[in-house]
């Protein structure tokens, strides 16, 4: 339909694009009046979505359109980057109908509706040249130069271009288009929104033309499995050869469309209990959490395709207030009962199940303080394995004593075959072992191998065949891969690089992230072989630095997925009591945070969700004013002042290594590297004589370790405790003698005093769980952060030999628990706490 110009209407002092319009239209008169008649009949047709045609001009044997300016991207151009998600679909289709309707209620059929006329912008999507395709036709001809918007009739690689793909069976006849043919169209559009594919493609126009008019074509679910299977439906209606097997107006379209976007197009469970529908959720059911001391929420409901199409019914159910998610949730084997480990309001810890046909959740009897993890489902849905006490344990779901299957001091993850093997994997560097379900003694069957840059092994999970299984391999340089195992012992065989954990689901699909996106690929279980590409399922789904993202699929298909969002936090000075004394800044992304030597400057790593970065920002506490650090597009973590409060230490992941850094606080100067490392490492405190930095390092084959660097310029650092399991946040105490720091040597995360540099004795000072160890300035205090999220003070003598008396419980922070990030600090007279709190009334990204 010719070239497109941006131009000046210096009239009306606004942009516009000029159209200019191909010869021919001035050598026919004919052809001229009929295009001026459409003309007349668009510019008259008002709506949102479709782009406002202002006039039509002729200027020395030229005819153009003036037409309203849009900036953004063509949905062609969208679809070169894959297929859309469900709800961005959803979304740009109604509008599309909207406007379809309104048009054909003016006598209007568009006749041309492809990818390339349809416009992504800010306010939505745009239709362009509606109705103005039919003035392009020679009355009474066949000449099929004069065919609207052919485009290259063929590539090298021959394949077609053009409105060939999208145009019905009748117009290809030459029949006279009517609002059904626009339907037609609109159904090759949603198909290729939905999987990225054409309808038929053809190495010729002849081929191309037979299977439009002749094949059937291929459902978009046995393309992307993944399609509700109500808009599937809605496609393949769409496209129905006969017009009168159609949709026969686009206000019916748009109906199904509008109730498959508020969830109707999923599968629903024999006896739906509440419905409250959230447009905004777009696969099967939805687990909301809301922050810290707020209430929780659970949905259900069904995406991926099943055999058939029961009532379909998403709805969400209210859990127990005052319940904190910890850990990700999980779905039985059968889809009918979530799991979770969750803390109430008394402070208890333990398993929580959600049968979805009831309103009521309910802690699991017998799981008392489960070591952090997901539930492990037995094959049958009757029993859930987890770890507590430094052992692997399984307990019936319907309550009572648990039962000992063997020792598992680190575990963490695991998964359970019909033959009555569990797998399971521990902390960092720590094998997968397999122990029978019945118990005995475990063996280990996926080492990690140090010396081939392998860090860690971790996230088994079982295949159908209940002899293999996928796990995740991380390397010590970053990268990570999903690997094929087996229990008879064969040799790991590479299956796809992967950011996160792997689940098989039926009807042969292994999923997983990907840079920030869930996807499906094909999967042969039989074979063990992928055998396609990855497809895009969820955006915005990240897996964390283990491995671990927010996904759980059932045999049957159900599926449930977390985005990841932003989430606020306060940072808030408390008293020993915990009340509220002040606020430092607005609620932002914070991570770790340091209190400077005098007290009067905050340094803290903030994340900025918009330029996908973290940096270290200074707070002026007297002033209120707030300056930005550090500026590498690199993530810059953990600040620590210097004892002097002239400089400032952190980590960095830049220059694709992790390493420790140091700035002049002033912010004058430039970085300057103390420790480069192939594996994470972060400061935890600088000893108040100046001449050391303790640092949290991941070791091969040890994980978390406590280091020391010197800052005598030497930049020899050295290990002060190396173990097989988690040990981190060491912390000096003022005179330098001593370090405590967290450790969950005993199968939870506990606190411990040692002496440093060593050798010498090691107290454990907390009783019931304890993290983020801190000393108060005068070394008789320690405070940490029990296992039920209390704040803790015990009382210790240093001044000789180390002894602790009993702890006693200041306050309940209420704090969300963060992986290896700081939560508070310890103003200087002991008698402050800045904490960092979510935001109330805040909710953490809905589970769909």
């Amino acid at each position: 339909m010719g070239e497109v110009y941006k131009a000046r209407d210096t009239r009306l002092g606004r942009t516009v694009a000029i159209k200019v319009l191909p010869e021919h239209h001035a050598a026919s008169p004919e052809l001229r009046q009929r295009l001026e008649r459409e003309a007349r009949a668009v510019s008259s047709l008002s709506h949102p979505n479709v782009c406002a045609l202002h006039d039509l001009g002729h200027d020395q044997g030229i005819d153009f359109l003036v037409m309203e300016y849009l900036e953004g991207e063509s949905l062609a151009q969208r679809l070169g980057k894959g297929p859309l998600p469900t709800d961005e679909l959803l979304r740009i289709a109604v509008q599309i109908a909207d406007a379809l309707e309104k048009a054909h209620r003016f006598g209007i059929v568009h006749r041309d509706l492809k990818p390339g006329n349809i416009m992504l912008t800010r306010e939505g999507a745009k239709l362009l040249d509606f109705g103005l395709a039919k003035a392009d036709q020679v009355l009474g001809g066949g000449d099929p130069t004069m065919s609207p918007t052919l485009g290259q009739p063929l590539t090298a690689a021959g394949t077609i271009l053009g409105t060939y793909q999208y145009m019905a069976p009748e117009q290809l006849e030459g029949k006279e288009a009517d609002p059904r043919t626009d339907i037609y169209a609109f159904g090759a559009v949603l198909y290729e929104m939905a999987t990225g594919r054409r309808v038929f493609e053809a190495s010729s126009p002849a081929s191309l033309i037979g299977a439009i008019m002749h094949e059937k074509p291929q459902r978009a679910s046995a393309i992307q499995p993944l399609t509700p299977p109500a808009l599937d439906r809605v496609i393949a209606t769409c496209l129905a050869k006969d017009p009168d097997a159609r949709w026969q107006t686009a206000h019916d379209v748009k109906l199904q469309l509008e109730w498959i976007a508020e969830g109707g197009s999923l599968v629903g469970l024999p006896a739906p209990v509440a419905a409250r529908r959230r447009s905004r959720e777009r696969l099967a059911w939805a687990l909301a959490a809301v922050a810290a001391a707020a209430a929780a929420a659970l949905g259900v409901g069904f995406v991926l395709r099943a055999p058939a199409e029961p009532r379909q019914v998403r709805f969400e159910i209210a859990a127990p207030a005052d319940l904190t998610f910890v850990d990700s949730p999980r779905l039985s084997p059968d889809g009918r009962t979530v799991a979770f480990r969750a803390t109430d309001a008394s402070g208890r810890t333990a398993i929580w199940l959600r049968p979805l046909d009831s309103l009521e959740a309910r802690p699991l009897a017998g799981t008392d303080n489960p070591q952090e993890g997901r539930p492990i489902w037995s094959p049958d849905s009757r029993h859930i394995a987890f770890f507590a006490g430094g052992k692997l344990r399984k307990v019936s779901i319907e309550g009572g004593p648990s039962q000992p299957i063997c020792d598992a001091p680190s575990g963490a993850d695991g998964t359970w075959s019909a033959a009555g093997q569990i797998l399971y994997d521990g902390g960092v560097g720590d094998p997968v072992r397999a122990i029978a379900a019945g118990g005995g003694s475990p063996r280990d069957l996926i080492t990690v191998d140090s010396d081939g840059g392998q860090l860690n092994v971790a996230w088994p999970e079982f295949l159908p065949d209940g002899e293999r299984f996928v796990y995740l391999e991380q390397g010590t340089s970053g990268g990570s891969w999903l690997m094929l195992g087996a229990l008879d012992g064969t040799a790991p065989s590479l299956l796809a690089e992967a950011d996160s954990r792997a689940q098989y689901v039926e009807p042969g699909y292994l999923l997983y992230v990907r840079e920030s996106t869930l996807v499906a690929q094909p999967f042969d279980a039989g074979a063990g072989e992928l055998t396609g590409e990855p497809r895009p399922v969820a955006d915005q789904v990240d897996a964390d630095g283990s491995g671990q993202a927010d996904f759980s699929a059932s045999h049957d298909r159900t599926l449930v997925y977390r985005r990841t969002a932003q989430v606020a936090r306060r940072l808030v000075w408390r008293d020993r009591a915990g009340r509220e004394l002040g606020v430092v800044g607005e609620p932002e992304g914070f991570g770790d945070f340091s209190l400077s030597p005098q007290g009067l400057r905050l340094a803290v790593d903030i994340y900025d969700e918009e330029g996908d970065q973290r940096d270290v920002w200074i707070y002026d506490l007297e002033r209120g004013a707030r300056s930005r650090f550090t500026f590498d597009p690199a993530l810059d973590f953990c600040p620590l002042w210097s004892p002097d409060g002239s400089r400032i230490v952190f980590g960095s992941g830049r220059s694709g290594t992790f390493g420790v850094y140091v700035k002049d606080a002033s912010g004058a100067g430039e970085e300057q590297l103390l420790l480069a490392a192939d594996e994470m490492v972060a400061p935890c405190d600088w000893s108040n004589d100046g001449r050391i930095v303790a640092l949290a390092r991941l070791g091969a084959g040890t994980g978390w370790d406590i280091w020391a660097l010197p800052m005598d310029g030497s930049r020899d650092a050295f290990p002060v405790v190396a173990t097989p399991f988690i040990d981190s946040r060491p912390r000096f105490s003022p005179d330098g003698r001593w370090i405590a720091y967290e450790s969950d040597e005993s199968g939870r995360s506990e606190i411990y005093v040692r002496q440093f540099p060593g050798p010498g004795g090691r107290w454990q000072v907390s009783t019931s769980g304890g993290s983020e160890p801190w000393w108060s300035v005068d070394g008789h205090e320690i405070f940490y952060l029990d296992g039920n999220e209390s704040m803790v003070s015990v009382a210790v003598r240093a001044a000789g030999n180390f002894a602790a008396e009993l702890p006693e419980v200041l306050f309940e922070t209420r704090l969300t628990r963060r992986f290896q990030r700081g939560h508070y600090l310890v103003g200087r007279d002991g008698e402050r706490f800045l904490t960092v709190s979510p935001v109330e009334g805040q909710t953490i990204p809905p589970m769909t």
